[in-house]
């Protein structure tokens, strides 16, 4: 990155113009947590006064890539990822289509008695036997969310034996001949509950997203699975989709 690279007297904004040119060089040469060279040092690389270098800084610092941290510098943050929430979202497709690879880990697979808020989204009566799957989703092996979920056993009796990981909808729209899509999502930040701290490699104190979804089929309108998901907050930002 060069001096020449500034054009002077074009409609650009100087300060624009280095925002522009550190975003691409944290992009393609900077990981999460290094740390940016300071501002005297880019204010002479630039050729400019430190008010604009400042200024530059200061619009990637409000777009997120950048932190500030009093004493120590300015730190290159993890990259907020767009993850759409849509009546057809699918994780893996959701990723791939950021050029990222999907990945997917069972934790568990059970069948348990619908309580409450299940049974209800689900249209079943109290009690009735659910299968509860919960999966670790991870982008470029990166740990990105813990989704729960719970789907009636009388429509999925093979379920547990026969989903042995990747797309979840996709099984069940080969093994089943059920296609999902969703019809609602109430998304909340909480602090992470039980084990999901450890499992999405965050610290207890900072936020997730919680997003509870009821997906029906696309057939009928029945619902087939509500799943509760828990975002780094930190990682992901939710783009909603009409």
């Amino acid at each position: 990155m060069s001096l020449a690279a500034l054009q002077r007297t074009g409609g650009e904004a100087i300060y624009s113009q280095i925002a522009r040119l550190l975003r691409e060089e944290i992009a393609s040469t900077m990981a999460p947590g290094d740390s940016l060279a300071s501002e005297t040092e880019l204010a002479a690389r630039f050729g400019v006064n430190r008010h604009t270098l400042r200024r530059a800084v200061d619009e990637l610092v409000a777009d997120g890539l950048l932190e500030r941290r009093h004493g120590t510098g300015t730190f290159v943050l993890d990259w907020l990822m767009d993850y759409m929430l849509g009546r057809g979202t699918r994780f893996t497709q959701a990723f791939e289509a950021l050029g990222m690879t999907a990945g997917s880990r069972i934790l568990r697979k059970l069948v348990i008695p619908a309580r409450g808020g299940v049974a209800t989204r689900l249209g079943l009566a109290e009690h009735s036997p659910t299968i509860w799957i919960e999966t670790l989703r991870l982008a470029d092996d990166r740990p990105v969310c813990v989704v729960s979920h719970f789907l009636p056993q009388s429509v999925f009796p093979e379920l547990p034996a026969g989903y042995d990981g990747g797309s979840l909808h996709e099984h069940l729209g080969e093994r089943y001949q059920r296609r999902l899509q969703r019809v609602e999502s109430l998304i909340s930040a909480m602090l992470p509950q039980g084990d999901d701290a450890s499992l999405l490699s965050m610290p207890k104190n900072q936020p997730v997203l919680r997003v509870k979804s009821v997906n029906v089929c696309e057939r009928d309108g029945t619902p087939l699975e509500y799943a509760l998901t828990r975002f780094r907050a930190d990682r992901i930002q939710l783009r909603i989709n009409p």
